[in-house]
């Protein structure tokens, strides 16, 4: 299903509920405005010179910031299990389930602050709300370098978890309070790689940390991994204050914008619908839950997220090094089994922006047929998968399990067709992505206890 990009009409406007203006007779912006080859690398290049200078300050700033906090998110996110592996477990005293405990108040936090988050930025600006969160997480993480107890560790757990839960879902709302359909799918694919991006890098980055700082000022290297990663927090969070934008349909004109730039990104929203906050009432609720976006797109991006294939490289190779071997001569180091899975990342990363590219482009907003391509291939991956013998043709099974991520580029791709479907109610948009990510999140959590057990 594509969502229609509409382009603005003078002479053709009704007011209709809320802050929004109505177009009577709307055209379809990728019909109107013909794509040149500068065009399809990268939008802008279509638009006139004024929406060219207001998209390279709203891109600047929002993507700059979003990247950087996502990148800061996975890497706090993960940084407990670095400093369990690099003394936390000794000196702490965790020798029993302490960690998994750890990481589930983690995720305690996380799955409950993200929809009360996200509603909240429809009354209050994501200028203040979003660096206030990454604010948070990064006192919290600082908190963690003078931990005692793991019990203090779970305390401040879970306000990291509770802090970064609004992140995700509230930079995808935003995302959707400035971006038309021809623009969003390239945005949210760039903000979501950079988490990815982020998680990959985390092991070496905290490794240089720990191997540097061990034992300065008297403090355990593990402790100065929380030291250095809120250090890289706090400034971003500071940073968010000041240049992350609010929504342009309800919230005050940025100090960086002009009058005339401020008025061209309302006119952008208003000419394709999209909606700024209207008030609560009995009769509202009632009409949200009575549609089937509430009970159908979150579902969607559920099964989405947690329907791939488990990257299971890592382990697969570590299986050679059994005793007895089951490869006779075939062993793997520990740097080859940590290096050789991050093809899957360089396909996975070169996929998902062709996807995005393709999906704002040539295929004119359309979002669904990601989908579907994802949902093949993975069947086109998993049966091989199980028909291949174990230790037979293994060079097959590496090409397959570098394959399995080509399949995953389709996430930020629905939560952008969410922010389309709903472009009429911003309450109804900001709550069904964070239902989808939350809920994503929770199943995700739980689901591996049961169906990917590692043992």
């Amino acid at each position: 299903m594509a969502t229609k990009t509409l382009a603005y009409q003078p002479g053709h406007e009704t007011a209709s509920d809320g802050d929004v203006e109505s177009v009577s007779k709307p055209v379809d912006l990728h019909e109107a405005i013909k794509p040149t080859w500068k065009g399809r690398i990268w939008d802008t290049f279509d638009l006139p010179r004024d929406e060219r200078r207001l998209l390279f300050k709203v891109d600047a700033l929002i993507l700059t910031f979003a990247s950087l906090g996502y990148f800061l998110k996975n890497l706090d996110q993960s940084n407990i299990n670095n400093a369990f592996l690099s003394g936390m477990q000794e000196d702490l005293g965790m020798y029993g389930n302490e960690l998994v405990t750890a990481v589930s108040i983690w995720t305690v936090g996380y799955v409950i602050g993200q929809i009360p988050s996200n509603l909240l930025l429809t009354r209050v600006s994501p200028r203040y709300v979003i660096p206030a969160l990454e604010f948070g997480w990064g006192i919290a993480t600082l908190g963690s370098y003078g931990v005692k107890s793991y019990k203090a560790l779970y305390a401040l757990r879970f306000l990291v978890g509770l802090f970064e839960s609004g992140f995700y879902p509230g930079i995808h709302y935003l995302l959707g309070g400035w971006y038309t359909p021809r623009e969003i799918g390239k945005r949210a694919m760039i903000f979501w790689l950079a988490g990815s991006l982020g998680s990959m890098f985390s092991g070496f980055l905290q490794a240089a940390a720990y191997t540097n700082l061990s034992g300065v000022h008297g403090l355990a290297g593990w402790r100065w991994l929380f030291i250095i990663d809120a250090i890289i927090t706090l400034p971003i969070a500071l940073f968010g204050f000041f240049f992350l934008p609010g929504l342009p349909l309800q919230d005050k004109k940025e100090w960086w914008l002009t009058e005339e730039e401020n008025e061209l990104a309302i006119a952008r929203l208003k000419r394709i619908g999209r909606a700024g906050r209207r008030p609560w009432t009995r009769a509202r609720i009632k009409e949200l839950f009575s549609t089937w976006h509430i009970y159908i797109l979150p579902l969607q991006y559920v099964i989405w997220n947690n329907g791939g294939i488990q990257q299971p490289m890592g382990y697969y190779l570590k299986s050679f090094n059994k005793k007895p071997a089951p490869v006779p001569g075939r062993h793997y180091t520990v740097p080859q089994i940590n290096n050789l899975p991050l093809v899957a990342t360089g396909i996975f990363i070169v996929v998902s922006l062709f996807y995005a590219w393709l999906s704002d482009g040539p295929l004119k907003g359309r979002r669904w047929p990601f989908m579907y391509i994802g949902a093949f291939f993975l069947l086109g991956i998993a049966i091989p998968l199980r028909i291949i013998p174990l230790y037979e043709n293994i060079e097959a099974h590496f090409a397959l399990y570098w394959l399995t991520s080509a399949a995953s580029g389709a996430g930020p791709l629905i939560l952008a067709w969410i922010n389309e479907i709903n472009q009429h109610d911003t309450e109804k948009r900001a709550l069904l992505v964070a239902m989808g990510n939350d809920l994503a999140y929770v199943v995700q959590a739980v689901g591996p206890n049961f169906y990917w057990k590692t043992t």
